[in-house]
């Protein structure tokens, strides 16, 4: 695979090409030179379309988690890992997975590490799942690494489904509104609007604009519904590029709310990779690089490649973390600079990871509480909005009669 790369030697940043079979090779080849590795990004192939989909490797985030804590409990009753690997192969019923178990075990048999051979498959196994696996073979604490991992892989997925449930019930809701407005526009307003032209009367402002609306829908609802479709491709596409992903990265760190969360959300799974690379052994730099790779928003991307060079240079952690206030809370570089102090970094990393995953949790409840009196409030306006503009044609016709 070819990978895009920033490294510093002596102080000094620079930054290439490489051909390497994989992430961890690449590291250790520019260690081997006397560089330390910033950031890697995997090159796409120049004929390769610019927006590529992918539907995933197909195996979900429990079933890895589950194989990490199974693999760790067979590895310690000292069953070979060939063979742990052999038997959860019979247990699974996930045919993509029985086949990478099975590749796994025909490469270990061969003669290659299961960190090795777990990088052979890099769209199933993160760069951080098979660097724990290679720390924990390079320190003779498999066992422990694997279970570190699983845990990380454990409250990272249940951090995820949290934000994800939060935003489930305003996101139902809004599609039905949606849906139940189109209906009401395209069936039951032209009904009322021949009954208004019948009476013969002068519509007000808000019933034209309404039946205005219906109209429209009617005549051009495939026109319609295709151009809500090429929208939503669009935005989906604009948010592939590099500049969509800066837009959403910025709007995420600024609209009301979902600020806050967003950045406790990253300086929670900061706080928790890093201290589980820390803890199973390795490098602080390498771990950093692979803690920019978990991170999904740009902006920390960011921060963590200027950590890998203030760290080369010889400064603290603690300082990048508290000269980057806008993103990351006090609280994070003041539990830092404690950690580097007591060498306990580790421990204080996951200490800020748990009290940020709390601050989530809570968080994301309140969210819920909040949004529904706004969704509340948005039905009541839409429908106060639509029965005003139905009704008013009735006091104008009490209107002409009086007359």
């Amino acid at each position: 695979m070819l990978y895009k790369y920033k490294a510093v030697k002596n102080g000094a940043e620079y930054g290439g090409e490489k051909e390497a079979p994989d992430k961890i090779a690449l590291y250790g080849e520019i260690k081997k030179e006397g560089g330390v590795v910033v950031s890697v990004e995997e090159e796409k192939s120049k004929g390769g379309d610019k927006f590529s989909f992918h539907l995933g490797s197909g195996i979900k985030a429990d079933e890895k988690i589950s194989f990490a804590k199974n693999l760790a409990v067979m590895i310690e009753a000292g069953i070979s890992v060939s063979r742990a690997l052999s038997i959860i192969e019979k247990q699974t019923g996930n045919k993509r997975l029985f086949k990478i178990l099975s590749s796994l075990r025909g490469l270990i048999d061969s003669g290659k590490s299961l960190s090795e051979s777990m990088a052979e498959h890099s769209a199933v196994f993160s760069n951080l799942f098979v660097m724990m696996v290679k720390a924990g073979e390079e320190s003779g604490k498999l066992v422990e690494s694997l279970r570190i991992v699983a845990s990380q892989m454990e409250r990272g997925n249940q951090l995820t489904k949290k934000i994800k449930g939060a935003m489930i019930y305003p996101s139902i809701v809004i599609v039905i509104m949606i849906l139940l407005g189109i209906v009401l526009m395209v069936f039951m307003v032209p009904t009322l609007t021949e009954t208004f032209i019948g009476l013969n009367i002068k519509l007000p402002l808000p019933t034209r604009i309404m039946i205005g609306i219906s109209d429209a829908l009617r005549h051009n609802l495939i026109l319609f519904l295709g151009s809500f479709m090429l929208l939503v491709l669009g935005s989906f596409y604009f948010l592939k590029t590099s500049k969509g992903k800066r837009f959403s990265d910025t709007m995420l760190l600024h609209l009301p709310l979902i600020a806050v969360i967003t950045k406790e959300v990253n300086s929670a799974r900061t706080a928790r990779t890093l201290s589980s690379l820390i803890s199973s052994g390795v490098d602080i730099v390498v771990a950093i690089g692979i803690t920019r790779d978990v991170l999904q928003n740009s902006y920390y991307k960011t921060i963590l490649d200027g950590a890998a060079k203030t760290i080369e240079k010889g400064g603290a952690l603690s300082v990048v973390f508290s000269e980057a206030k806008k993103l990351y809370p006090v609280y994070v570089g003041e539990m830092t600079a404690v950690g580097e102090e007591t060498g306990e970094l580790s421990k204080m990393l996951e200490n800020i990871a748990d009290f940020y995953e709390g601050e989530v949790d809570q968080r994301t409840k309140n969210l819920s509480t909040v949004i529904e009196p706004l969704l509340m409030v948005l039905i009541g306006i839409a429908v106060g909005l639509f029965a005003v503009s139905m009704l008013l044609p009735t006091y104008s016709l009490v209107d002409v009669i009086g007359a």
